[in-house]
C-alpha cells in the first residue's frame, strides 16, 4: 500500500511541479507534513544530496525521499512516477506545441506559468533557508534573538552566494567548498 500511495504522490508531484526540480520542493514538504515519511530537515538534506550529485534534481530528490519511505524499490518507484507525467506532457506537447505556437491561450497559458515556477521556488528557497540558517526551537526555548540565527550558517551562505556570482565557478567547486567547511567548522 505505501508503494502505491508513493507511486501516486510523485505522478502528482511530477505532474504540477511546473519550473524544474526545485519546484517539487512546495510538494515535499506538503508531502512531509501529510504523510510523515520524512521531515523538513531531512528534505534540507536531500537538496543536499541533490545538489551535489549528477542528474536532474528533480529526480535525484523523488530518489532520496523514495527510498527513505520504502527502500530501493520506493526509490525507484518515486522516481519513475515523477517523471511520467512529464514525458507524456512532452511527448504530447511536442506533437501539437509547432501548431499552436503562435496561439494566444498557449502564450497566455506560458505567460502565467512563469511567474507561478518562480514563486514555487522561492517558497521552497524560503523553507530551504529557514532549516538551515534559523534554530527555532533553540529559540523557542531560550527566547533570545541570538539563538534563532545560526551565524556560520548565514556567513557560509553569503560567501557562497557573493563567489558564485563574482567567480563563475563551477557549482561543483562550491558544493565541495561548502562540504570541506561544513567538516572544518561541524556545522
Amino acid at each position: 500500500m505505501t508503494l502505491l500511495r508513493l507511486m501516486l504522490e510523485f505522478m502528482k508531484t511530477g505532474l504540477f511541479s511546473i519550473g524544474g526540480g526545485l519546484a517539487t520542493l512546495p510538494f515535499l514538504y506538503e508531502m512531509s507534513d501529510r504523510t510523515g515519511w520524512f521531515s523538513h530537515a531531512d528534505i534540507a538534506d536531500m537538496i543536499a544530496v541533490s545538489e551535489s550529485t549528477p542528474g536532474p534534481i528533480g529526480i535525484n530528490m523523488s530518489t532520496f525521499a523514495g527510498f527513505r519511505t520504502a527502500g530501493v524499490p520506493g526509490g525507484i518507484l518515486a522516481s519513475l512516477a515523477l517523471a511520467f507525467p512529464s514525458v507524456v506532457i512532452t511527448l504530447i506537447i511536442s506533437k501539437f506545441l509547432t501548431r499552436f505556437r503562435d496561439n494566444p491561450l498557449v502564450e497566455g497559458a506560458f505567460y502565467g506559468l512563469r511567474p507561478a515556477s518562480i514563486a514555487m521556488i522561492t517558497s521552497a528557497g524560503l523553507n530551504v533557508a529557514r532549516v538551515a540558517l534559523v534554530n527555532i526551537p533553540a529559540f523557542r526555548l531560550s527566547g533570545s534573538l541570538s539563538d534563532l540565527f545560526i551565524p556560520k550558517a548565514i556567513v557560509l551562505g553569503i560567501a557562497i552566494f557573493v563567489a558564485q556570482r563574482k567567480l563563475k565557478w563551477s557549482p561543483v567547486v562550491f558544493i565541495a567548498l561548502s562540504a570541506v567547511v561544513g567538516i572544518a567548522f561541524k556545522f
